[in-house]
């Protein structure tokens, strides 16, 4: 394996966390009622519908009371069901790793989140030399409740990892195969996300970097939300999302069991596996070959992997064929947030139908399409008009709902209005009007 030179200069390593994932109130899938073949609806059949509605409920829930972080818990799912890393670059501050732990926590699974720096030993983060071994002669490691042994795992100040630890960690995200002294174990990790404050300059770090497919650029909460984030800080943490009991369906009111979805998301990535490509390839192809003519570098690596986000995309939408519904991915394969601007408007004809039922928000911010728009707007409404039914009507969320007719109005013409749309603004305008 190829050296890696050290980074610069960091922070005091952090000690591993479990999975602790503040809360908010639990519930099931906000999505409207889709219609067959409209507004995102699988058109066909698709993998398990329980597993997609589970997984998209507990996304849902991470992101959840994260002010313009939503696409981050969105994206996490999507590398997990693909089997690819995700990296999130983003000055301090701006809510990276509670996005992660968010979804880890509704996920469930081993979670592993350590800040690395340019003294951090390798057992810091694959465990120490077993002693009773050594006595016998033999150089192995315990692995228990370190990174070779987690589902779900995050890693702050990635590029200020030792040659030790990155020649380490390029065997483990690769192969998902934990390989040193006389140990070697397969790793279940269905996905690591990777954190900077910024990209790193030494070239000699690419290759290292390369093992992240995604890449997702965080800026901090804009100015005309700053109230919705300090009513967010606000509110209590996240619990799980939970599932009936063994035996069926809870009754009204019970609690059901504490969510491990790991099961559900193993059977996503199988059937992502599956995914028929047949249709899409085509187009693929001539997207990878417009980002190069750009100017957008996309390895050989890069490409090929590029069709398991697609694959994990149409999954996680419901279905198990692939469509150019689902390019909005391939700006995530953009290395730089200019290149990923770029891949954005080359793409613009391609991506211009992308939307996902699921991951509206990443959908919609990776290919600015109206069909995308169209979901979010369905979701957001859907959601706020089951809050509003639930609790005594008050002034904060009428105009909540008045915000999202207004938003719908803008931009859409009422006679060529999305199908996804019609029902639920003509809820909308029920919910707002006087009684």
């Amino acid at each position: 394996m190829t050296d890696i030179p050290a980074a610069a200069a960091s922070p005091t390593p952090a000690t591993p966390q479990p999975a602790v994932s503040p809360s908010i109130p639990a519930g099931t899938s906000t999505a409207p009622s889709p219609v067959p073949g409209q507004g995102g609806a699988p058109a066909h059949g698709g993998a398990g519908t329980a597993d997609t509605d589970l997984v998209a409920a507990a996304v849902a829930a991470a992101g959840r009371g994260m002010v313009d972080r939503e696409v981050v818990a969105e994206v996490v799912a999507l590398c997990a069901v693909a089997g690819e890393h995700l990296l999130v670059v983003g000055a301090p501050g701006t809510a990276k790793s509670e996005a992660v732990r968010r979804v880890a926590g509704q996920l469930g699974g081993r979670y592993f989140e350590y800040l690395l720096g340019r003294f951090t030993e390798p057992n810091e983060l694959f465990g120490p030399v077993d002693l009773r071994r050594l006595r016998e002669g033999r150089v192995e490691f315990e692995t228990g409740g370190m990174l070779p042994e987690a589902d779900i795992a995050f890693l702050d100040e990635v590029f200020l990892g030792s040659t030790a630890v990155l020649n380490t960690l390029l065997g483990l995200l690769n192969e998902r195969v934990f390989r040193r002294g006389g140990t070697v174990l397969a790793s279940p990790l269905r996905v690591c996300v990777g954190a900077a404050n910024h990209l790193p300059e030494d070239p000699e770090l690419a290759a290292f970097a390369d093992r992240f497919l995604a890449r997702l650029f965080v800026e901090p909460v804009a100015d005309a939300r700053l109230e919705e984030l300090l009513e967010a800080g606000h509110r209590p943490a996240p619990a799980p999302v939970s599932l009936p009991p063994a035996g069926g369906a809870a009754p009204h009111g019970a609690p059901g069991r504490p969510a491990d979805l790991l099961g559900a998301l193993d059977r996503l990535a199988a059937a992502a596996r599956a995914c028929d490509l047949t249709e899409v390839t085509p187009a693929v192809a001539t997207a990878l070959r417009r980002l190069r003519a750009a100017g957008v570098p996309v390895s050989d690596r890069r490409a090929v992997r590029s069709q398991r986000l697609v694959a994990a995309a149409a999954v996680l939408d419901g279905r198990d064929r692939a469509t150019t519904r689902d390019l909005w991915v391939l700006p995530l394969i953009a290395p730089t947030a200019d290149a990923q601007a770029l891949a954005r408007d080359t793409l613009a004809d391609l991506i211009e139908k992308s939307a996902n039922h699921n991951l509206v928000h990443a959908a919609e911010e990776m290919s600015r399409s109206a069909h995308a728009r169209a979901e979010r707007l369905a979701r957001s409404a859907a959601a706020l008009l089951a809050e509003h039914g639930a609790l005594p009507g008050g002034p904060d969320s009428r105009l909540r709902l008045e915000g999202v007719l207004r938003e719908i109005d803008a931009g859409f013409d009422p006679d060529d209005l999305p199908a996804v749309l019609a029902g639920v603004r003509a809820d909308l305008v029920v919910a707002v009007s006087p009684t």
